[in-house]
């Protein structure tokens, strides 16, 4: 009987852990939006206000679940606020609207600087020989469940957002795209159909871009994004929600595949 007990006891404290983070997530995402958070979406979101209702709804939901879950640490003596994580959760939870996600499920930590941070670099040069230096940044996705971003860049960016730039997309479009495991530039698309037509037009698009970053030629999308393939990803995911009618009319193509993996058209918020 005392073991029968204690088995019982054992599958019962066990269930309880596994039910209560489900029980309080549930709940954290019924509770009311509050107006100071929509007030906050309205200042430094400007496009939720030009969002259909159900969107903005949606976002409400994505923004609580994101903010139970995650955890935000201020760093170089910045104090975190209400702003500050409603501001990011708003612009990361974008890139998740229309579609089922789990919301960033790699992500635990967001780190915020007052304005740009230094990181450390480690760089093997030929020969072997390995160069240590310090790198300024205004934002980092890391592959271990962290994202770093600067608040002064992240409210400037915020502030226009039709010039192509903002930083939190962009590091969370990296976010998206270690979901595969591999920091490629391909995010997680399901049907075999979409990753064929997707290589197809990032391959081309991306080749196109780094022949024209060689030679110095000017171009719409942002040079940088001939880095690699995941910056390239990122770089497009900026450009497709900050100038989505330019994105159209200059690579209607990667517009096209954009569109339907993001399943929203910005342009309608423009």
């Amino acid at each position: 009987m005392g073991i029968l007990l204690v088995s019982a006891i054992t599958l019962l404290v066990t269930g309880l852990w596994a039910w209560l983070p489900k029980y309080r997530l549930r709940e954290a995402i019924r509770a009311p939006f509050p107006d100071r958070f929509v007030a906050i979406l309205e200042t430094n979101v400007p496009v939720y206000s030009k969002m259909t209702v159900e969107l903005q709804q949606q976002l409400q939901h994505l923004i609580k679940q994101f903010l139970h879950q995650k955890t935000f640490y201020g760093c170089g003596g910045l104090a975190i606020n209400d702003e500050i994580k409603v501001t990011i959760a708003g612009i990361a939870c974008l890139l998740l609207l229309n579609r089922k996600s789990h919301v960033y499920p790699q992500l635990t930590s967001v780190l915020v600087y007052p304005s740009a941070f230094v990181a450390p670099r480690t760089e093997i040069e030929p020969g072997g020989v390995v160069t240590y230096h310090e790198e300024g940044l205004l934002g980092e996705s890391w592959g271990d469940g962290r994202v770093v971003l600067a608040w002064d860049e992240v409210k400037e960016d915020a502030s226009d957002f039709s010039d192509g730039h903002n930083v939190v997309l962009h590091e969370f479009a990296h976010q998206l795209d270690d979901e595969t495991g591999s920091a490629d530039g391909v995010p997680i698309l399901g049907k075999r159909a979409s990753y064929q037509s997707w290589a197809a037009v990032f391959s081309r698009e991306y080749a196109a871009l780094q022949s024209s970053a060689f030679h110095r030629d000017e171009t719409f999308l942002d040079p940088y994004g001939a880095t690699n393939p995941a910056e390239f990803f990122a770089v497009v995911t900026e450009t497709f929600f900050e100038m989505p009618v330019e994105l159209a009319e200059h690579h209607p193509e990667l517009f096209g595949e954009l569109e339907s993996y993001y399943r929203v058209d910005p342009r309608a918020w423009q």
